[in-house]
């Protein structure tokens, strides 16, 4: 009887054990440290960042549980990656198309910031300064609010410029990137003018944002026009070439046509955005 109570219970034990095992591997818990893929168009691709986003949880974070002049992997759990589409220029510095790591030596008056060619750095140990790709350094900014969940973002995003933060705890760290695309978005230009349709409003507002030949792109609008007469928009471009040319007579004829265009498409935002063209034009 004994023996066979014996079974029973070694019999039971297994069983629950079994059952808690199952029970764990199908639990699912949220991460303490979130990821986040950041994904942001620039120049003619884009920028991707992959980390993670620990939390304050009420602690010391700069110079304590980040400590200074120890390299940190940006993040946690995972190494931090950043890939760009184009060849860019990282806090001035040349880098070519394609995945880094990105690492961060904090410090209190100065960041260095770092690519590397090792994409699974998660400790200094880990750490080869031989596999740097750019090291620059970079001056912390004091925020005015506190940022709980560590964040990078990019800002003042423009087509060839734009800034990207590391942000946490009351500290934000900004990293200009940048892009030299001129010289293939001309080629493209010329080569698709070659073509059977032409790009006219695409190139002359290319033109007209980058201190291009303005006689070129005023051409180029008004074939835009000529193919589509109710193109209010186009209209406006044409309005803000001729402005910037130095005709201002013109400019305000074309932005008043092309308020009572956008008044037939019951567009407000464009007969708002052409008075106040015409405005400066007096």
């Amino acid at each position: 009887m004994k023996t066979l109570r014996y079974h029973f219970t070694v019999a039971a034990c297994a069983l629950l054990c079994m059952a808690q095992g199952a029970f764990a591997q199908n639990l699912k818990l949220p991460a303490p440290s979130p990821t986040q893929t950041v994904k942001q168009d620039f120049a003619l691709s884009s920028v991707e960042v992959n980390y993670s986003r620990p939390l304050v949880k009420g602690r010391k974070i700069m110079g304590d549980l980040v400590p200074y002049g120890k390299v940190w992997r940006t993040g946690a759990n995972s190494a931090t990656t950043i890939t760009f589409g184009d060849d860019v220029k990282f806090g001035g510095k040349d880098v070519k198309a394609g995945k880094y790591g990105l690492l961060t030596i904090p410090g209190q008056s100065e960041w260095t910031v770092i690519l590397t060619k090792d994409l699974d750095v998660t400790s200094p140990a880990a750490y080869k300064p031989e596999n740097d790709v750019v090291r620059i350094s970079v001056s912390p900014v004091d925020l005015p609010v506190d940022i709980e969940s560590f964040m990078i973002m990019f800002d003042q995003v423009r087509s060839t410029s734009m800034n990207m933060m590391l942000l946490w705890e009351r500290t934000g760290v900004p990293v200009e990137i940048t892009a030299d695309i001129d010289g293939k978005v001309m080629k493209q230009i010329d080569e698709a003018m070659k073509g059977e349709k032409k790009p006219y409003f695409a190139a002359a507002n290319y033109y007209f944002e980058n201190g291009k030949d303005l006689k070129q792109a005023l051409a180029w609008v008004d074939a835009a026009t000529k193919e589509n007469p109710k193109a209010f928009y186009m209209f406006y471009l044409k309005a803000r070439i001729q402005a910037k040319a130095g005709d201002k007579k013109g400019a305000k004829a074309t932005a008043q046509q092309s308020i009572e265009l956008s008044k037939e498409a019951k567009n407000d935002d464009y007969v708002a955005l052409n008075n106040k063209l015409i405005a400066t034009l007096d």
